[in-house]
């Protein structure tokens, strides 16, 4: 999951580049600005998502690992992921998949 997390960010900074090369930025019209700010904050709650995995990670590594105390943090990442997942779903179908 970090991996694709991370994969997808850098698609996003890829795809904010090329458009802005194209001439498509917030200020460009309502659908630059809409796209730019849609994605813009999924892009920093899958970047907020990665930190946390990574967090974890390396909390596993400690001698204790992730215990029974840290049950609840497993359940919230996972939650967390699922949101970020619902919430990209609901995005890509408005911007990429509704007819103009």
């Amino acid at each position: 999951t970090i991996l694709l997390g991370i994969g997808f960010l850098g698609f996003q900074v890829y795809e904010f580049r090329s458009f802005g090369a194209e001439g498509l930025t917030p200020d460009t019209n309502q659908f630059g600005a809409t796209f730019f700010v849609l994605t813009g904050f999924h892009g920093t709650h899958v970047g907020v998502g990665v930190l946390y995995l990574i967090s974890m990670l390396l909390g596993s590594f400690r001698r204790t690992g992730l215990g029974a105390d840290r049950v609840l943090h497993i359940d919230l990442a996972g939650l967390y992921w699922h949101f970020v997942d619902i919430v990209w779903i609901i995005i890509f179908t408005i911007i990429y998949l509704m007819p103009q």
